[in-house]
């Protein structure tokens, strides 16, 4: 069985020992029911790993001793991607699916053919869920660097966001129609990969035109249409096993 991974602030990480208490204490307290002598490591989700062993359990807390600290270097190349505002809680669902395969950044994107519109109180909501989705998908697959999910973004906004990854990366947008196979796309030795994946009416045509403009390369993912919740993932596994990641 693997070793359980909690959150801890970056500062708490230097003490010989620490005390997990708040949300995460609790959790391995009461849900986990982690008891002296057991292993526990603890990240900031920046890189910063400390090795421990429960000292002391307390009700809704643990007493940990460091064994040993370390820091774990941030993959490169970074794979980012572009999500289309799905429907229902199909947005989690990726979020926690690209979360595992080692998505490194996933941007909320706010598509022409979005049927969910995030706006005003329900677009910070969502995004809260997107973020603590994230946040304990990357806890339960041991990443000590968690994703970044940042604010929506609108095209123009993730129009430019594609020309400055295609300047010395890869930028790819997803799209039934394209000639070009995913899998035969060759990431360059620098920058970043950036990927584009619709939400359910897919990507329109003045989109596509506007991601082409900026530099982005149209592919095809396999010869069956995937649900926007599965696309990212499948994609970002292909990306991640051509540069090397995987």
């Amino acid at each position: 069985m693997s070793v359980p991974v909690f959150l801890a602030a970056t500062e708490a990480l230097a003490d010989d020992e620490i005390l997990l208490d708040g949300p995460e204490g609790r959790h391995a307290a009461t849900v986990r029911r982690l008891r002296p002598g057991e292993r526990v490591d603890l990240t900031d989700g920046a890189g910063s790993v400390a090795e421990c062993v429960v000292r002391e359990a307390r009700k809704d807390a643990l007493l940990l001793t460091v064994q040993a600290r370390y820091g774990v270097p941030a993959p490169r190349p970074r794979v980012i991607v572009a999500q289309g505002l799905p429907k229902g809680d199909r947005g989690e669902l990726a979020v926690e699916m690209m979360t595992e395969v080692g998505v490194d950044v996933i941007m909320p994107w706010t598509a022409a053919r979005s049927v969910v519109q995030w706006k005003g109180d329900r677009a910070a909501k969502a995004l809260a869920r997107w973020r603590t989705t994230a946040r304990e998908a990357g806890k339960q697959s041991r990443r000590f660097h968690l994703p970044e999910v940042t604010e929506p973004v609108g095209t123009a906004a993730l129009a430019e966001r594609l020309r400055a990854v295609a300047e010395d990366g890869l930028a790819v947008v997803l799209h039934e129609e394209a000639e070009r196979p995913l899998s035969g796309l060759t990431p360059p030795p620098g920058g970043d990969i950036m990927l584009v994946v619709g939400p359910e009416g897919g990507v329109s045509e003045e989109e596509l035109d506007r991601f082409r403009e900026a530099g982005a390369v149209p592919a095809v993912l396999g010869p069956t249409i995937l649900r926007t919740s599965t696309a990212g993932v499948a994609a970002a596994a292909v990306l991640l096993a051509r540069c090397g990641r995987w």
